[in-house]
Formats: C-alpha cells, sequence, structure tokens
C-alpha cells in the first residue's frame, strides 16, 4: 500500500469536494437572488435550494471524511478500522481512500442504519 499515493488522492479529493462547496453555495445565493413573482417559478426555487443543500451536506459529510483520514495518516493510524483495529483491504482503501472501516465493519454500519431508517 503506497500511503505517499494515498495521501495525493485524499489531498485532490479534499480539493475538489471544496470547489463542489463553494459551486453549490454559489447556485443557493443565484436562487435565493433571482425575484421570482410565478407560484411555479417559487416552488421551483425552491426545490433548487433543496437539492443543493443536500448535496452540499453529502460533499460537506465526505470532506469529513477525507480530513479525518488525512489526520489518520499523520498520526500513523491510516489503514486500520477504527472500530476492529484491523487492517483495512488494501482494495477498499484503493476504492475509498478515505474509509474508516475494514469492509466487515461497513457492513455492519450501513445495516445499523438502513434499520434505523426504517
Amino acid at each position: 500500500m503506497n500511503i505517499k499515493q494515498l495521501k495525493e488522492s485524499l489531498l485532490a479529493r479534499e480539493q475538489e469536494l471544496l470547489a463542489d462547496i463553494v459551486r453549490f453555495e454559489n447556485e443557493a445565493r443565484e436562487s435565493r437572488a433571482a425575484e421570482v413573482e410565478d407560484p411555479i417559478d417559487q416552488v421551483t426555487s425552491s426545490e433548487n435550494k433543496a437539492v443543493s443543500f443536500q448535496e452540499s451536506t453529502l460533499v460537506a459529510q465526505v470532506l469529513k471524511q477525507v480530513r479525518d483520514a488525512l489526520r489518520r495518516i499523520d498520526d500513523g493510524s491510516y489503514g486500520k478500522c477504527i472500530d476492529c483495529g484491523r487492517p483495512i483491504e488494501p482494495a477498499r482503501l484503493q476504492a475509498v481512500p478515505w474509509t474508516p472501516y475494514c469492509l466487515a465493519d461497513q457492513e455492519k454500519h450501513d445495516k445499523a442504519m438502513s434499520i434505523g431508517n426504517v
């Protein structure tokens, strides 16, 4: 596992996410600035703002995960599952370098989330 390469990938992803957040903020500002008189336009504007907000929230969550992964690289704990301490599968780190969990623990978290959303 090439930590330097993964760190570069994480840093690049961090910059992409920051640019996405700026774009979402600009889109939300633009939709607020538009003078809408028609009720249909108001609904459309509100829906666009809601979508931008939701996307921005998701991007912010991934950004936090990326920054957490960068901290784990710095403190030497990167590549170990934060739940069980076992090594995270290299293929998983290549696919999702910001993941804090091994596959087994990620599946547990996903299952808990799906049960909580039912």
